[in-house]
């Protein structure tokens, strides 16, 4: 005898082998037990949860002559009267199959609809089931619409469908409509146990994992998958094999990526992208991996205990959820998830993989200098260099006939030496933009507002956005326990950026402080004081250079010769 595959080996026979659908099988249930059936039925899902054999199921119910041959209408078919026996052997003359993928058209339709003319030959009804029902044409539809609305009563309608969005309105009102779920994979992995154990076939429960997840919900997929870890394992089911299979990433590279990540560890990073590489592990796997570490993280950070101590994957997400703030892992979920599509974009999946990753670099991290702190050429706010900066206007051409020697081969005017402009603010950083305040600056408030910025920073107290809401804002009054602040960028006035910062505050002082965030441009912030220290250093290393004897002695000698100020660096 051939070897029957699992998939059809252990397909449901009854309501009660069904699994993972037990909205659908009580209904169905009661509707028979109690005599009130529809005369159409529609089962939608993913593919291989059960719509085809809850299909056969229901014929059978109907069909049903019980052992004796004395039997009726049941919710628990025999398994072994004739109607029982046929239609799982798919032999049932008035049980009907139509695949609507491969006949779509309106003839295929209208010779169904002959055939409904025509009482059973051998049973109680007859059941026409359309799988793929969204396939059909459109005229294939109508013809069929006033059949399925008012049918004999010998006669029951089931269509099946993975896409009822391209079901005709039409349609559906005349439809009891059923929608199946895909199945969990702890459903999927207990059910794959129950067949193992009924063939005899060892297996490590870790493999039954990986396999209830690689099936997405499938139950059909899932026994297909087991039945190649068991050609591929020689008998067995082990995790290292079935990974192996699937070509899955191993929970523990994926932990790694992660905790690279969150210590901000570029070259262990790049370590195991290639390590990846070398495995010749998939991409798209690995940031999947890395994204159920992720979901499970934030899972134990909202409430804490509550992921499976069973999972092998849990003390890596327990964790990574103690490292990593809450609002860097939804960043860095964020980022995974969006990046899987970057992966077909580039010919070297890993070139795109380690780009996706290295997105999280671009962050700030928590604790980390704010933005403000950065280099001087991504500020959008930059004080113009004094006029002594400029070295005399070169000498006219014609009283010297050699071309001068200069550093800057184009030198500027001596009128826009004289009065030079302030670079455009871009967009980027509205935060710092040149915008006349609301409100006057008071020192006092700027320095107390400056050190209570800083401590917080420091301690790793707020993070992200709350963080470049303290450095982009100013301390403009005090009552008391109510301070007010005022920050340019709406996307910082958020109220729950402004709790998280009063909540911090509070911590810090001891006692309860409430923030008013309004709006405006203050004259007075952590990140225009950060900004002018900076210019001030600046300035005191060009006026080093500008007034270095060597230096003044090699621009006298170079009479078109400047001095480039973006060129000189504080040390």
């Amino acid at each position: 005898m051939s070897y029957v595959v699992l998939a059809r080996k252990y397909r449901p026979r009854s309501f009660a082998e069904m699994v993972g659908q037990p909205h659908v099988v009580q209904a169905l249930g009661n509707a028979l037990e109690r005599g009130r059936l529809h005369h159409a039925y529609l089962f939608t899902g993913t593919r291989g949860i059960g719509k085809t054999t809850i299909s056969r199921i229901l014929a059978k119910s109907l069909n049903c002559t019980g052992a004796d041959g004395q039997g009726g209408i049941t919710a628990e078919p025999c398994g072994v009267c004739p109607a029982c026996t046929a239609i799982d052997a798919d032999r049932y003359v008035d049980y009907i199959e139509l695949d609507a993928a491969s006949n779509r058209s309106i003839d295929e339709i209208r010779d169904l609809i002959e055939r409904a003319a025509y009482k059973p030959s051998v049973g109680r009804f007859k059941v026409f089931m359309i799988d793929e029902a969204h396939q059909l044409t459109k005229d294939a539809f109508n013809a069929l619409l006033k059949t399925l609305e008012e049918p004999p009563e010998y006669l029951k309608f089931v269509l099946a469908t993975t896409d009822p969005e391209k079901m005709l309105p039409t349609v559906l009102s005349r439809c009891l409509q059923f929608n199946l779920r895909p199945m969990a994979p702890e459903t999927v992995q207990g059910h794959l146990e129950t067949v193992l154990n009924a063939e005899g076939v060892p297996f490590e429960p870790a493999a039954l994992r990986v396999l209830g997840k690689a099936a997405r919900g499938s139950m059909r997929d899932a026994l297909s998958l087991t039945d190649q870890a068991i050609a591929y394992g020689g008998g067995r089911v082990d995790e290292a094999v079935v990974r192996g299979m699937l070509g899955s990433v191993d929970r523990s590279q994926a932990a790694a990526l992660l905790q690279a990540l969150a210590e901000r560890d570029a070259p262990a990073l790049l370590q195991g992208v290639d390590a990846l590489r070398a495995a010749g592990l998939s991409a798209a796997a690995t940031l999947e991996a890395m994204a159920t570490l992720l979901q499970q993280a934030a899972v134990e950070q909202a409430v804490p205990g509550a992921l499976d101590d069973t999972d092998p994957e849990t003390p890596a997400a327990r964790a990574l959820a103690v490292q990593m703030p809450a609002d860097e892992l939804q960043l860095l979920y964020s980022i995974v998830v969006h990046g899987r599509p970057e992966l077909a974009l580039m010919s070297d999946e890993y070139g795109a993989l380690t780009m996706v990753l290295l997105r999280l670099f671009a962050f700030p991290a928590a604790g980390s200098a704010p933005p403000a702190a950065r280099p001087a050429r991504e500020q959008p706010l930059r004080a113009p260099p004094p006029p002594a900066m400029a070295v005399r206007p070169p000498a006219p051409l014609a009283a010297d006939p050699s071309p001068p020697r200069a550093v800057d081969p184009a030198p500027p005017s001596p009128a826009r030496v004289a009065e030079p402009q302030p670079r455009a603010t871009p967009p980027a950083a509205p935060a710092v933009a040149v915008a006349p305040p609301e409100a006057p600056a008071d020192p006092a408030l700027g320095d107390r507002w400056q050190a209570l910025v800083t401590q917080l920073i420091d301690a790793g107290a707020i993070t992200t956005l709350t963080r470049e809401l303290a450095w982009q804002a100013g301390l403009v009054r005090v009552d008391g326990t109510r301070w007010t602040l005022q920050v340019e960028r709406e996307t910082l006035r958020a109220p729950a950026l402004a709790e998280r910062l009063a909540a911090a505050l509070t911590d810090l002082s001891g006692g309860t402080i409430s923030l008013t965030v309004q709006p405006g441009a203050p004259a007075d912030t952590p990140a225009r004081r950060e900004a002018a220290e900076r210019e001030r250093r600046q300035r005191e290393a060009e006026a080093v250079i500008r007034n270095d004897p060597l230096v003044q002695d090699l621009l006298a000698q170079f009479p078109g010769a400047q001095l480039v100020p973006g060129s000189i660096k504080p040390v």
